[in-house]
């Protein structure tokens, strides 16, 4: 009876040793897309200016010197010991209540606007003020970042430097999940009207992840990539000790050896 039980004991850990060895199926990302095969995307957000942004304004005119009056100067700096020069323009930090104070036409209300939308009323309203004929206005964002943390290659926070940017072009930016990244329940907390909001994203179900809110990315988000538990269980120095091959090679050694001398 005791030889059967040793024997049980080491076919059990053979088992478990095979079981490790399966190829996981929650690696892969955007499963179910085959070739040629097309898939509902949520409807385009762009992002929106918010308070606290930083954003820069450069009004363009055909006579260069009436435009200059509403831009803010351009300030150059040096860096390095070669003497070369970096240029800056100056930005707007859009206040807490959604204001930028602009040349000539004074305190504009831009917050929850899209950079496209803010263009386009400063030109209007320059033309309309009869300031300038035909300008053209450029805006962009200085200080747009999203925070990509947990598993990945190279946490940090990336700039956003497109509109329209997706979960999966930002974790991009970070150098894509590690191995040991859990795909299957990525965390994105969003600033939403003075609250966060959280939202569970898999990267491995396409159709539930291009309908999620936080397929695009917004200014300020958080996204948080959890290890899995292999890698949680590296935080304590025995944590994955019983399942290592060593361990079962170790069992099973001991008891060949007790059932050679229960035998003798």
């Amino acid at each position: 009876m005791n030889i059967t039980k040793s024997l049980m004991a080491i076919l059990s850990g053979v088992a478990l040793l095979l079981s490790s060895c399966s190829t996981p199926k929650d690696v892969t990302y955007l499963q179910g897309m085959e070739n040629g095969q097309s898939q509902a995307v949520r409807p385009e957000r762009r992002i929106t200016i918010e308070p606290d942004d930083r954003i820069s304004i450069i009004v363009n005119a055909k006579d260069p010197k009436l435009a200059e009056v509403f831009n803010l100067p351009i300030y150059q700096g040096r860096i390095g010991q070669g003497g070369n020069s970096s240029y800056q323009t100056a930005d707007y930090t859009v206040s807490p209540d959604g204001f930028i104070n602009f040349p000539v036409l004074g305190k504009l209300h831009i917050s929850g606007m899209t950079r496209t939308e803010v263009a386009s009323m400063i030109e209007k309203q320059l033309v309309e003020r009869e300031q300038l004929k035909s300008p053209v206005v450029s805006v962009n964002f200085q200080n747009a970042k999203v925070a990509v943390l947990g598993d990945v290659a190279r946490p940090g926070e990336y700039e956003i430097d497109r509109d329209n940017m997706t979960i999966l072009q930002a974790i991009s930016k970070a150098g894509d999940l590690n191995i040991t990244g859990v795909r299957t329940n990525v965390l994105v907390v969003r600033e939403d009207n003075g609250q966060n909001v959280a939202y569970r994203l898999d990267l491995t179900k396409t159709d539930q992840l291009m309908q999620s809110p936080a397929y695009y990315v917004q200014q300020n988000d958080v996204i948080y990539i959890d290890p899995n538990d292999t890698k949680k269980r590296q935080a304590t120095s025995t944590g994955n000790t019983v399942l290592s091959p060593s361990f079962w090679i170790s069992v099973a050694s001991l008891l060949t050896t007790v059932t050679a001398l229960i035998i003798r």
